[in-house]
């Protein structure tokens, strides 16, 4: 089913016009009563007329809808789906339409809900109530944000993680999202997590070896932490053409949580701390080697001393010590011999 967009009346004019009718009936019932005490049998039809539309003259005032901006009515008569009222302003429609949303009570905890309320009106002279409109089949065309639960969920190495997204989506056919699915809300919430699980199983959290991430057959450097901005276009895309027959649309995903699972957070926290002191002792063991060979080649190009293989040997290892050791060296002077 696809979205058709009516054109409602105007509500004033029908607002002025019921009101009129009201109170001429209201005039024809003591007109009536009047002319009857007075024995008068024309007096019947005026107090019939009146009497008449004091109990119909309400249903013009069920047929007034107010819009506001980015909202829309969702109308069906009868059980038939006659349009969708779009535009923002005071119409009037046929009265025994009722609009439809089944998502009006359904939270979320996201933007945009709201609590299904209604609104009255009284009505002038006689203190009646007319319902005007409930706040809740009202169909939000806005730009909502919807933040499902944290999950955990496995990479593709099988670590348990736990993470959260924020989609940001809005209604682009009201016929589809209220007709297609039994409740919209749900169901993108649903679709949520089931693209999420889809696409967090594909990448490692940290880049690992041998690890195809983009479907070529080539191993790649992708990772949850790494390439988050890549992880929530795929996640977008997924979630999109889930829920494209609901008539929605989604604007943007976006990574609000990651980590690792609880039971291995610690284990992975000492991992990443080896691997940070196996690099740091890399470059420091790199930055040595390289001194002590310039320092060599200076020595032996500006003929300071003229050292063998042993003394070199010593040399180097004693450097060595001293470069990539963890305490300040502390200075041992040999005073028995004179060599060096």
């Amino acid at each position: 089913m696809t979205e058709k967009q009516i054109k409602a009346r105007p509500g004033m004019p029908i607002l002025i016009l019921s009101i009129v009718l009201y109170i001429a009936a209201i005039v024809l019932v003591v007109l009536g009563g009047i002319l009857l005490e007075d024995q008068k049998n024309i007096g019947a039809l005026p107090l019939a007329l009146g009497t008449l539309w004091l109990i119909l003259g309400t249903i013009p005032f069920v047929g007034l809808k107010v819009l506001k901006p980015n909202e829309a009515l969702v109308l069906t008569l009868f059980g038939k789906y006659t349009g969708t009222l779009r535009e923002a302003g005071f119409f009037f429609v046929h009265p025994f339409s009722v609009a439809v949303n089944p998502a009006a009570k359904t939270k979320l905890g996201q933007s945009g809900d709201v609590q299904a309320s209604k609104q009255s009106i009284t009505i002038s002279s006689d203190g009646a109530k007319m319902d005007m409109e409930a706040l809740g089949r009202r169909v939000s065309l806005k730009a909502m944000t919807l933040n499902n639960a944290v999950q955990k969920v496995n990479d593709c190495l099988g670590n348990p993680v736990e993470i959260g997204i924020a989609v940001i989506w809005r209604v682009v056919d009201t016929a589809k999202a209220v007709f297609n699915v039994d409740n919209y809300k749900e169901y993108l919430s649903l679709q949520c997590d089931s693209a999420l699980r889809n696409i967090v199983r594909i990448y490692p959290y940290d880049v690992a070896p041998n690890v195809d991430t983009t479907g070529d057959g080539e191993p790649d450097e992708g990772s949850l932490r790494g390439s988050s901005e890549e992880v929530a276009r795929r996640i977008k895309e997924e979630i999109q053409s889930k829920v494209h027959e609901a008539g929605l649309e989604i604007l943007e995903a976006r990574i609000t949580y990651l980590a690792y699972a609880q039971e291995i957070a610690a284990v992975m926290l000492q991992r990443q701390q080896a691997s940070a002191i196996v690099d740091a002792r890399k470059l420091i063991v790199d930055g040595a080697v390289g001194m002590v060979e310039m320092a060599l080649e200076k020595l032996a190009r500006n003929g300071i001393v003229t050292l063998d293989e042993d003394r070199k040997a010593a040399m180097v290892s004693n450097l060595l010590v001293v470069l990539c050791g963890n305490r300040d060296a502390q200075p041992v002077v040999n005073s028995g011999s004179p060599h060096f």
